[in-house]
């Protein structure tokens, strides 16, 4: 089993966080990369698989002040030789998909074929609408569940990513689709450019573009590992599953994942995937590994500060929490891969709410003592 660990990007402690405007704090920035960078070089050499996190903008009261999502993979790759970094991910209504293919292709190469990536449709409005690249598009979540702005963003994810992967994966290729047209019909070059007609393709004699492409193509073959951003619905693993690409569930309710792995597993089938046992899905939850059950509980506390103060008011419960010792975090991960067959487990951790002491205990803990049980 390979174990990658998730952080949101919190860029300071709970006291620093209740002082206000933390984000906007230099020194506090400096430290979270620092350390950050500290935890990627630890779980590089202590054998965890990867490392993700999100894409958030306009955080200044750093909660989770991700940013931009390839300078953050910089980062961990940059402190980091084997981790395959996972950026969960371009979150869609606020780029170009053409953009967003070639910037996945280019830093796959960066990081010498370690990168794994994600597609979300984006549920914090605040930065989302001042973000978004077209103004009908809106951030989605419990308050517009099913609602035209709901279907309306979900029709562009759904265009979105099929033009990101095609772009990944072809050689040229043209597009028309509802919000998307590449190359825009009837684009002639406006001048002859003789290189585009001996040395390319998709650009006829007289500048009529009928085909474009991105450079390079990813290292990956056809392109890096996709992921499907903490899933926690049958449709989302339904759309996932056309593209074999791996939704990540942090969900203790075990008949809801057997559910789920089921659709997927039939679903991939239906468009010529043939999933391999625990190939489906990526299963877990909210990490704190302590010495003890009581000491995990204890650090547990400024974790569900932040959770009811951030996460919450965005609709989001709880997810799994694996929290205690590494017994006791060992029972739960063997518990749950008797129910669902899983390859990866994917540990958020509350990097920037702990201090250093405590990530580091908790990494090397659960390194140490619950890792060798599931090689």
């Amino acid at each position: 089993m390979d174990f990658n660990l998730f952080m949101y990007c919190t860029v300071g402690r709970r006291a620093e966080l209740e002082q206000g405007m933390a984000g906007r704090r230099p020194e506090l920035y400096r430290r979270m990369l620092d350390e950050i960078a500290e935890y990627v070089g630890f779980a590089d050499q202590a054998g965890y698989a990867g490392f993700g996190h999100p894409e958030h903008h306009l955080q200044i009261e750093g909660f989770e002040i991700a940013n931009d999502p390839m300078l953050m993979a910089m980062w961990l790759g940059r402190h980091s030789k084997r981790l395959r970094v996972i950026t969960c991910g371009f979150v869609t209504t606020t780029h170009n998909p053409l953009r967003a293919a070639e910037q996945i292709a280019t830093i796959d190469h960066m990081l010498d074929g370690r990168f794994g990536v994600g597609f979300v449709r984006g549920y914090q409005a605040r930065w989302v609408d001042n973000f978004r690249i077209r103004s009908d598009l809106a951030a989605v979540g419990p308050w517009n569940k099913d609602s035209a702005d709901d279907d309306l963003n979900r029709e562009f994810f759904a265009e979105f990513v099929d033009i990101a992967l095609t772009a990944l994966r072809e050689e040229t290729f043209s597009y028309k689709g509802k919000f998307w047209s590449f190359p825009p019909e009837g684009f002639v070059n406006p001048h002859t450019h003789t290189v585009y007609t001996d040395y390319g393709a998709g650009v006829a004699a007289d500048m009529r573009v009928s085909e474009i492409g991105i450079a390079p193509r990813p290292l990956q073959y056809p392109h890096p590992p996709l992921y499907g951003g903490f899933t926690a619905s049958m449709r989302t693993a339904r759309f996932w599953a056309r593209y074999a690409g791996k939704p990540i569930v942090l969900a203790g309710d075990l008949e809801f994942c057997q559910a789920l792995w089921k659709i997927y597993r039939e679903t991939a089938l239906c468009h010529g995937h043939d999933i391999r046992p625990g190939e489906e899905c990526g299963w877990g939850g909210l990490m704190v590994c302590a010495p003890t059950d009581a000491e995990a509980q204890e650090w547990m506390q400024d974790v569900l500060w932040f959770w009811n103060q951030w996460s919450m008011q965005f609709g989001q419960g709880l997810p799994k929490l694996l929290v205690g010792s590494p017994d006791t975090i060992s029972a739960e991960i063997e518990a749950a891969s008797k129910a669902v067959p899983f390859r990866e487990c994917f540990l958020l951790i509350p990097q920037g709410i702990h201090d250093r002491e405590k990530i580091m205990t908790s990494l090397e803990l659960f390194a140490n003592k619950v890792m060798p049980r599931f090689r």
